[in-house]
């Protein structure tokens, strides 16, 4: 389980990231609905402009072809003429059948208007409507060249999607704009968050904003910041008063040992009880001094030599081993020095020899000494991959702890110290059986010596 990395950082990433987030939504916002209103408004008014003039040719194709047809009837040897880009046929019944060969696509028309496809002179492919009248008398067409038209429909619809582009882009523009605007307040309330956090009295961010949701925000931030400020205040003075009042009766306990074995006349299984008390009272204190710069969240500072302190404590668990027949010892390089306090590396270490010994029941436990990091390696049941998941959980016990005593916070804590110091703590398997716990102190907080 890896607890070296401090999440603050993680925490101003996933900020950082999320008010990005936010910022590109609102752009994306502005671009979608000037893109999805310009095209709608494109399309409707291209399909507009197209209605009305198929309805304005139809309405100049139908009224000529009705002069046509009675200009015919005034003048039936005039059957051919044009106007502007419009052209008239008409064919008398003898010509019915010319009709059907020379101009097939015309012949099974009905009365109205069409619009078909031709080719000039040229071959080249060209529009053109036809408006048709067919009485027993005479067929009556009226070619309407649409090639000029097509050419204004396609100059329209390239301006069109211009205008479609210009005005996305346009959007695009606004919602930067847009997005700076609506952003600034909100990154103003982060960046004085992130300055209030630092400070030890939380400043007031609602002066700083109008009275909109923005400061309303603040507002809530406030008052959550004098509530947090008041538990966290509580919890010090609370830490920093029991830490007073449990080291003055250990301080009576530790010199009232001293003194007593300073006599001559004790036998041996006092003196041995009164080392056991000895060694009792500087777990207590290492273990307060820990929690109090726990509560503090505040790294401590010293010189600890890392194989001296392992030889204490397997010097500890020697005495209260009562038969167990256990193999106690500290193989490896010697000159490992930490930076920190002796008593909250006592606390992370004991914890692991402490576990190694008391579910161990025969066999050995090594503290393996290495350039940077220590290894706990005991004989014991080994480990399974559940325990190995949440063994570092506050209150998880592992299927091996049966009716053995502890409440199983103990690794929790040297979690938490591993996180305050930047260290890493992992435990794993052994390669044939018990397991082996790995506390690695890093390069910034380990000196080697």
């Amino acid at each position: 389980m890896a607890t070296g990395e401090s999440p603050a950082p993680e925490r101003r990433k996933k900020r950082v990231r999320y008010r990005r987030r936010l910022r590109s939504r609102i752009i994306l916002s502005f671009v979608l609905l000037g893109f999805g209103l310009t095209t709608m408004f494109a399309f409707a008014t291209n399909w507009t402009r197209t209605r009305v003039e198929n309805a304005l040719v139809e309405d100049v194709m139908n009224r000529n072809i009705t002069q046509f047809a009675l200009q015919f009837e005034k003048d039936p040897k005039n059957p051919e003429f044009a106007v502007d880009q419009i052209r008239a046929f008409v064919y008398t019944p003898d010509k019915f059948d010319s009709v059907r060969v020379n101009r097939p696509e015309w012949f099974e028309l009905k009365d109205g208007i069409h619009g078909l496809r031709g080719q000039d002179e040229n071959g080249e492919s060209f529009a053109y409507k036809l408006a048709v009248r067919k009485t027993p008398n005479a067929w009556f067409f009226l070619a309407y060249d649409m090639s000029s038209t097509t050419r204004g429909e396609q100059q329209f619809n390239r301006a069109i999607y211009g205008s479609v582009l210009v005005f996305t882009l346009l959007s695009l523009l606004v919602g930067w704009w847009a997005a700076s605007r609506v952003m600034s307040p909100v990154s103003e309330l982060a960046r004085r968050l992130r300055l209030s956090g630092r400070a030890s009295q939380p400043e007031g961010l609602a002066t700083h904003f109008p009275d909109d949701e923005v400061g309303e925000l603040a507002k809530a931030l406030d008052d959550y910041a004098e509530r947090l400020t008041d538990v966290v205040q509580r919890d010090r003075e609370f830490n920093a008063d029991v830490s007073h009042e449990l080291r003055t009766p250990l301080a009576v306990i530790k010199g009232a040992v001293e003194l007593l074995l300073t006599r001559s006349d004790l036998d041996e299984k006092t003196r041995v009880r009164l080392a056991r008390i000895q060694r009792a009272e500087q777990q207590c204190t290492d273990l307060i001094s820990a929690l109090l710069l726990l509560s503090r969240n505040e790294r401590g500072h010293g010189a600890t030599d890392i194989a001296r302190l392992s030889e204490q404590l397997l010097d500890a668990h020697r005495a209260q081993l009562a038969g167990k027949p256990l193999d106690l010892r500290v193989e490896g390089e010697r000159g490992l020095v930490v930076d920190a306090p002796e008593a909250a590396v006592a606390v992370a270490l004991g914890n692991l020899i402490g576990n190694a010994v008391k579910y161990t029941t025969q066999g050995e436990v090594i503290v393996r000494l290495h350039p940077r990091w220590v290894e706990v390696i005991d004989s014991g049941p080994g480990l399974s991959a559940e325990d190995a998941a949440k063994l570092f959980e506050r209150g998880y016990r592992g299927t091996h702890a049966g009716h053995s005593q502890g409440g199983g916070i103990g690794l929790s804590i040297v979690r938490r110290l591993c996180e305050l110091y930047g260290w890493d703590v992992r435990v794993k398997p052994g390669e044939e059986k018990g397991v082996v716990a790995t506390l690695s102190f890093g390069g910034s907080t380990a000196l080697v010596g």
